[in-house]
C-alpha cells in the first residue's frame, strides 16, 4: 500500500486546524478539494480517518496517517536543508511539554534554536503525564514526559527530576495551619484551601494522602503554572511548587515550608526514532539543558 503524501498531508492539515473549511485555506484550496483527498485516502486505505467533528478529530488509522505525514514533513526539511543552505523558510516543529518545565526552563533551549537555525516551535502543553500521547497520535515529534517506557516508534532519554515542596504564605499558615504538633496541623490541612492546576492534577492530594489526610479540602484550579505560582504567594491556598518557582519566596520569607516529603517526579525526553538531523539537534539542545537544570 503506498499513501500519496499530498494526501495524508491534508489529513494532517485538517487535524491541526480543526476543521475542512479552514484547511482549506491553509492549502490555497476549495473545502471541495479538502473532502475529495480525505475520501480519497478513506478509499485507498478502506478505512476511516476522519470523524467530522467540530474540531475534526483523527481516527487510529487516521493517526497513524497523520504521524506518516508528519515524519514526511521532516525528513523533506532535512533535505531542503542540504540543497539549500542558505534557505529562509522556516519550519514549524510540533513539540509538547508539561506547563512547570515550559514556565522554568524549556524556552531556553528553543530560544537558542530559533536564532541560530530556520525553526518556529509549535508547543503543546499539558501534565508530563499525557504528554506522551500527544506523541502517539502524531501531533508532535517530541515531548517532555514523566513516562519511561517509549512510545511505540519512539526513544527515551532521562532528563533528570523536577522537586515540588510544600508552600504557603506566613500568613496563610497563621490562618489555617496554626497548629503546634504533626496531628493537629494533618487535621487542620483536612479543611485548608489548597491550589491545583487543574482537575487531571493529582500533586497536591498525592502529598496529603502521604501526610495521612483522607479528607477533601476546598481548592482553587489555576491552569497556568506562573499563575499558579502566583495564585500560592499570594495566599490564596497552600500548593506544590517547583523549586525553581519556590527559591526566592523561601529565601526572603514570603514563603515558608509546610514540612512532608518532597515530591520527585522524574522527566524524560521522548522523540520519533528517525534520523533526522534536526530532531537530533533539537533533542540534544533539550536534554543538555535539562540535564544541567533539573536534578540528577
Amino acid at each position: 500500500m503506498r499513501i500519496p503524501f499530498e494526501l495524508a498531508e491534508t489529513l494532517a492539515v485538517v487535524i491541526d486546524e480543526g476543521t475542512l473549511d479552514a484547511a482549506a485555506r491553509r492549502l490555497h484550496v476549495s473545502p471541495s478539494a479538502v473532502s475529495q483527498r480525505i475520501k480519497a485516502l478513506e478509499e485507498r486505505l478502506g478505512q476511516v480517518v476522519l470523524v467530522r467533528s467540530r474540531p475534526a478529530k483523527a481516527t487510529a488509522a487516521g493517526a497513524a496517517v497523520v504521524r506518516f505525514a508528519r515524519q514526511l514533513a521532516l525528513l523533506e526539511q532535512d533535505v531542503v536543508a542540504v540543497l539549500e543552505p542558505d534557505a529562509t523558510t522556516r519550519m514549524s516543529v510540533a513539540l509538547a511539554v508539561n506547563a512547570d518545565s515550559l514556565a522554568t526552563w524549556f524556552l531556553a533551549p528553543l530560544t537558542r534554536l530559533s536564532r541560530q537555525h530556520p525553526l518556529v516551535f509549535d508547543l503543546h502543553r499539558d501534565d508530563q503525564d499525557f504528554t506522551a500521547g500527544l506523541l502517539e497520535s502524531g501531533t508532535v515529534l517530541g515531548a517532555v514526559t514523566s513516562r519511561a517506557q517509549p512510545v511505540a516508534g519512539c526513544r527515551v532519554v532521562p532528563l533528570g527530576t523536577m522537586g515540588y515542596e510544600a508552600v504557603a504564605t506566613p500568613e496563610y499558615v497563621a490562618t489555617w495551619l496554626p497548629g503546634e504538633t504533626d496531628a493537629s496541623v494533618v487535621d487542620a490541612l483536612a479543611h485548608a484551601p489548597l491550589v491545583d492546576f487543574d482537575r487531571r492534577d493529582d500533586l497536591q492530594s498525592g502529598w496529603l494522602r502521604a501526610r495521612g489526610v483522607r479528607a477533601t479540602p476546598p481548592r482553587h484550579y489555576v491552569p497556568a503554572s506562573s499563575d499558579f505560582a502566583r495564585a500560592v504567594q499570594r495566599g490564596m491556598g497552600w500548593g506544590l511548587l517547583p523549586t525553581f518557582q519556590s527559591a526566592a519566596g523561601l529565601a526572603d520569607g514570603t514563603l515558608v515550608r509546610l514540612g512532608g516529603d518532597r515530591v520527585d517526579v522524574p522527566l524524560y525526553w521522548q522523540q520519533w526514532n528517525l534520523r533526522s538531523p534536526l530532531l537530533e539537534l533539537i533533542a540534544d539542545e533539550v536534554v543538555a539543558e535539562g540535564r544541567r537544570v533539573l536534578v540528577a
